[in-house]
Formats: C-alpha cells, sequence, structure tokens
C-alpha cells in the first residue's frame, strides 16, 4: 500500500463537480476511490477521504454510484452509513458491497436479508465467512434462490440447525436438495433427511460420499412413502373408499406393520381395522369384533393370522386400548389434537418393550428427530 498524502488535483476535481456526462464522473470516481483505498491515511486524511465517499455515494448517477460501490466494495475506508445506503440502492450498485464489504456487522446484513429484496439475499447467501447467525436467517426468512447460494457456500458456516431449516422450507425443491447434497460436510442427521427427499441419483451421491448404507436409504425411503400414505386416508375415509384404498396398498406390497402401527399411534382405528382384516382375509365386521368385542385372544388371534410380527403385539395392544379410552371419555378434540393425545398416552405405555423396539417405534412414529434426544425424551419409560 502505498503512503503519501491524499490529494484531488483540480481537473478530477471540476469534472467531479461541474461535469453533465455521467461517465466523466464515474471514471474520476474509480480513479480517487482507487488511489484512497491504496494510501496509509492519516487520521485527518482517513475523515477527508470518508467525506469524499460520502459525497460520492449521493450522486445522481447510478453508474457514479456504481463506481464507487465496486472500487471500493473490499475496503475497510467505506463508512458503514454509507455501505447501508449503497446496500439500499439499486441492484447494479447494491450488490458488490452486500457481497464483500468488510464494514458489515452481522445485524447489518440480518436487516438487509429481512428487507426481503432477493437480490440483496442472495448477496448476503453468497459471502466468504458468512457467519452461523446470518446463514440461520437466511435459511429461515430468505427466498428460495438466496437459500440456494447458501446451500452452494461451503465457506458459510451453515450449521446443523441452519440446514434442518433450509430442508424443512425447500425439500421439495429438487435444486435446494441436490446443491445440499454436493456440499463437502453434511451432519449425518442431515444426510438422513436429504436421502427421504433427493432424486435416486442424488441419493446414490449420498450413500457413497457419505457412508449411507443401503439398508438405511431404502428405509428412509419408506418412511417417506408412509407419511404420504397416511395423509391421504382422511381423504379415503371421508369419500367412503377406504376399503379399496386398503386393497391398493396391499397389492403394492405397502400394507405392512410399519404402516399399520403409524396408523394405530395416530388414531387411524379404522384403517387398522381394514388393514389386519385384509391381511387376515377376513371381513371387516369380523376383524372389528375380533379386535374390540372378542377379549384379548380374539385380537391376538386375527393379529396372529394376519402374520404380523409377535415382537410389536404389545405395542399395537397399547394402541388399541389408548385409542378405546379415549373414545370412552368423548373428548372434544380436533383432529390434529386427538393425534397428538392419541401419541402421548400411546408412549407412556410402552413399559414392557426392550431398547431396540422402543427405538423401532420412535423412529416408525417421528417422535423425536435423533437418537440421543429419543434416550432424554423418555425417563418416564422403564426399558426392559
Amino acid at each position: 500500500m502505498a503512503s503519501g498524502s491524499l490529494r484531488v488535483n483540480e481537473t478530477d476535481l471540476k469534472l467531479l463537480i461541474r461535469s453533465e456526462v455521467e461517465e466523466e464522473r464515474a471514471t474520476v470516481t474509480h480513479k480517487l476511490c482507487r488511489s484512497m483505498d491504496r494510501m496509509v491515511l492519516g487520521d485527518e486524511e482517513r475523515l477527508a477521504a470518508q467525506k469524499m465517499i460520502a459525497y460520492l455515494s449521493r450522486d445522481t448517477a447510478e453508474l457514479v454510484r456504481r463506481a464507487l460501490a465496486v472500487t471500493l466494495r473490499a475496503s475497510n475506508l467505506m463508512p458503514n452509513e454509507v455501505a447501508l445506503r449503497l446496500a439500499a440502492d439499486a441492484d447494479t450498485v447494491a450488490i458488490p458491497m452486500i457481497s464483500q464489504s468488510p464494514v458489515f456487522c452481522d445485524d447489518d446484513l440480518i436487516a438487509i436479508v429481512r428487507a426481503g429484496r432477493i437480490f440483496a439475499q442472495i448477496a448476503v447467501a453468497s459471502r466468504q465467512g458468512l457467519s452461523r447467525d446470518v446463514a440461520e436467517v437466511v435459511a429461515s426468512d430468505a427466498a428460495v434462490e438466496a437459500v440456494r447460494r447458501l446451500a452452494a457456500n461451503d465457506n458459510a458456516d451453515f450449521s446443523e440447525r441452519a440446514m434442518a431449516i433450509a430442508v424443512d422450507r425447500f425439500g421439495h425443491d429438487e435444486e435446494t436438495v441436490t446443491t445440499l447434497a454436493n456440499r463437502h460436510i453434511l451432519p449425518p442427521s442431515i444426510v438422513d433427511r436429504l436421502v427421504l427427499v433427493a432424486t435416486e441419483q442424488v441419493k446414490q451421491h449420498l450413500i457413497s460420499r457419505h457412508k449411507v448404507s443401503v439398508d438405511a436409504a431404502v428405509r428412509l425411503s419408506d418412511f417417506a412413502r408412509e407419511r404420504a400414505t397416511l395423509d391421504l386416508l382422511d381423504e379415503s375415509i371421508r369419500s367412503q373408499n377406504l376399503p379399496e384404498f386398503v386393497k391398493t396398498l396391499n397389492a403394492r406390497r405397502a400394507l405392512n406393520a410399519s404402516l399399520l402401527l403409524r396408523a394405530v399411534a395416530r388414531g387411524q382405528m379404522t384403517f387398522f381395522e381394514h388393514g389386519l382384516s385384509m391381511l387376515a382375509q377376513v371381513p371387516h365386521h369380523r376383524a372389528w369384533l375380533m379386535i374390540h368385542d372378542a377379549g384379548p385372544l380374539g385380537f391376538r388371534a386375527i393379529y396372529d393370522r394376519a402374520g404380523m410380527p409377535p415382537r410389536l403385539f404389545s405395542a399395537f395392544r397399547a394402541g388399541v386400548d389408548t385409542w378405546r379410552s379415549m373414545q370412552a371419555e368423548g373428548a372434544e378434540l380436533d383432529a390434529e389434537a386427538f393425534r397428538l393425545r392419541m401419541l402421548e398416552r400411546f408412549m407412556t405405555q410402552m413399559h414392557t418393550l426392550g431398547r431396540d423396539d422402543l427405538d423401532y417405534l420412535m423412529e416408525r412414529l417421528d417422535m423425536v428427530p435423533t437418537r440421543d434426544h429419543a434416550y432424554a425424551a423418555r425417563p418416564h419409560i422403564a426399558v426392559a
């Protein structure tokens, strides 16, 4: 960096003040700003330079303000208040400042993201060394285009929490999922979630790069299909087409213990009855009687006839008993409240299960996101 006094020659000064040709003023702006940025300035000279920068930032010509922003986009000489004014300017002026200026603090960048201009959000997301706090705000508040840019920015402090937020918001967006999958480092929990929503090609990339077992990938995909199937249940019940729906699932080999367990734990008892009826090959009215009115032996008989896993019988028994007690109470609950209450009561009855079976239930019921949280959430459960 050169040392010397800050001087503006008379010709340049006249052009800045008097010229009506914006190209001339832009050329002088570039020349002057480059000179100022390269010099070692004393306190008084630095103050004079910043006053000149403030003056140039108010030029009516966008071309001049762009010359200022581009030339000083990486300079600490730029005053913070001027940088903020330029960040609110036209995109050709704002983008160089937002994407590179070191004078912005995290609060400045967060405010820029929350202002809602997409090009500005993208510029923030592309910054080198983007902090964790700002990255999380981009993930939670910014448009999908900015979240994609953040996902592609391996120099951002993109935390596991922020990645989870991004997947929650844009897991349906193929480009976002693909860009996230191509990051150099991904937490295991994010890898698992991406496998659920990724295309087959991206899924294979995740399996090979992040050491996801093929069995785990298939299991996660099955979970996604089961959740989607349960989402269709209410519509099938309203249309009185549930038997046909169950028949279709059975033909596709999708009517299994995992799906039925999810349904029971969410209070979808009619679906469970029809499912067990289909698997046991008995009429629905008989299945209903064996599940609800024939005592414990009747339920066990149709459960075994349906080829259901013996080790999970107590879980299904607890689910049926929980549903029956809630029906007897007659509480006025909407569908979501009933589902949550059903899950809570159902899980408190899992005191006879071993740890492996309890993990199986936790996974199927989506109760907790990780294994550590699962153990932390079950102090009331006595594990056999």
